[in-house]
């Protein structure tokens, strides 16, 4: 059994191991939606609360219904369905209640349901053997990580686009893998304080 300090390993996702910044999970609405703070702001917190649910949900499932039952290997089709149910939700919600943001996250919104962070924050859980107290921590601070990173560059590309000194070939995708790759070693700084395994 994993003795981590459940305070450890929420401040542990959410810096010395991000899951976007060290795993490099999630890049791929990471890379689109980052353009502007709002919007960026609005995707991370889609992700936190999908994340957070299912990785609490995943783990009762897997330990109380797979395991028994000698089901393991039908752990990918089983989180991949709870996080599916979690992101239509979450997109009805977002739909119903925020209709701008809903228009501005467009496509991506339900792509949560194939975004490998969320479905690898729930197999990190498994292969770490946590128990549910340290999955919710561990599923909540993920996504919060997820979140500042994808704020973070929303709030630098933002900055920069009405700066308007960029060159041409740097806009786009060539300028988020810069910040991107700057904010890695900004957050591998704190690797010496808290490491999880």
């Amino acid at each position: 059994m994993n003795s981590i300090d459940p305070g450890t390993l929420f401040f542990a996702a959410i810096f010395t191991n991000n899951i976007l910044l060290t795993n490099f999970l999630g890049l791929c609405p990471y890379l689109a939606i980052s353009r502007d703070l709002r919007s960026a702001s609005g995707l991370g917190v889609a992700v936190v609360f999908v994340m957070s649910c299912t990785a609490v949900l995943n783990h009762l499932i897997y330990h109380h219904i797979l395991v028994p039952y000698d089901l393991e290997h039908f752990r990918y089709i089983v989180f991949i369905i709870v996080i599916a149910s979690f992101v239509q939700l979450v997109e009805m919600t977002v739909e119903r209640y925020f209709p701008a943001l809903y228009m501005v996250l467009g496509i991506f919104l339900p792509l949560i349901t194939v975004n490998c962070a969320i479905l690898g924050a729930s197999l990190f859980m498994v292969i770490r053997e946590y128990t549910l107290v340290q999955a919710a921590v561990y599923g909540a601070g993920s996504g919060i990580g997820w979140m500042l990173a994808i704020s973070l560059v929303g709030a630098i590309r933002e900055k920069i686009e009405k700066s308007g000194g960029l060159p041409k070939g740097l806009e786009g995708p060539a300028i988020t893998l810069i910040i991107t790759g700057m904010l890695s070693l900004a957050f591998i700084a704190f690797s010496g304080m808290i490491q999880i395994q």
